[in-house]
């Protein structure tokens, strides 16, 4: 895939195609998302993730949602927020949003990279990208990408169908660019 097709597939500028394409692409190579199937499915389900590639940290109210991050909430608990604090903290990153202490831990220890103390480097574009191919890689979304079911897929990402239209139409495009 060049440059100006992924531009075209994550509909970007060449700004922003310049500034994702090269750490989006390592990611990809390492993680196995190395056909046009799986690539537009990654693409698609990212750009939604990030507000087409504009944002690789949660944007934080705190809503009531982002509350149930902090404990005693049960949701704190799931995600291993044990520390007041600890929601903002490992609040969502990356370009798959990797979210909670727990995650943060298995996605540093995957990457070599100390997320507990650093927890801000997941927002940076290296990071953000390394850590959603590692996220799909571990939670089985190529073959989710290869089988075509977008909406298992993108259950398998968000835990619903949250932004299902926007990712199907970010899908579509990016399938036309890459000619799947």
């Amino acid at each position: 895939m060049t440059r100006d097709d992924f531009a075209l597939a994550a509909s970007l500028s060449e700004k922003m195609a310049e500034r994702w394409y090269a750490p989006l692409c390592a990611a990809m190579a390492r993680f196995e998302i190395d056909d046009p199937v799986r690539i537009a499915a990654f693409i698609a389900q990212t750009g939604h993730e990030t507000l087409g590639f504009t944002h690789t940290q949660e944007i934080w109210g705190p809503t009531p949602a982002q509350q149930a991050y902090e404990p005693p909430a049960k949701k704190a608990a799931q995600l291993g927020n044990v520390a007041a604090g600890d929601g903002h903290r490992f609040r969502g990153r990356g370009l798959i949003q990797i979210t909670g202490r727990s995650n943060y831990r298995q996605c540093g220890e995957a990457l070599g990279l100390d997320l507990l103390d650093q927890p801000e480097l997941l927002a940076g574009d290296e990071c953000a990208a390394l850590s959603a191919a590692w996220w799909w890689s571990q939670h089985g979304c190529n073959s989710l990408a290869d089988g075509g079911d977008f909406t298992a897929l993108t259950k398998r990402i968000n835990g619903g169908t949250n932004g299902i239209d926007d990712r199907l139409r970010r899908w579509e495009i990016a399938k036309t660019h890459l000619g799947v």
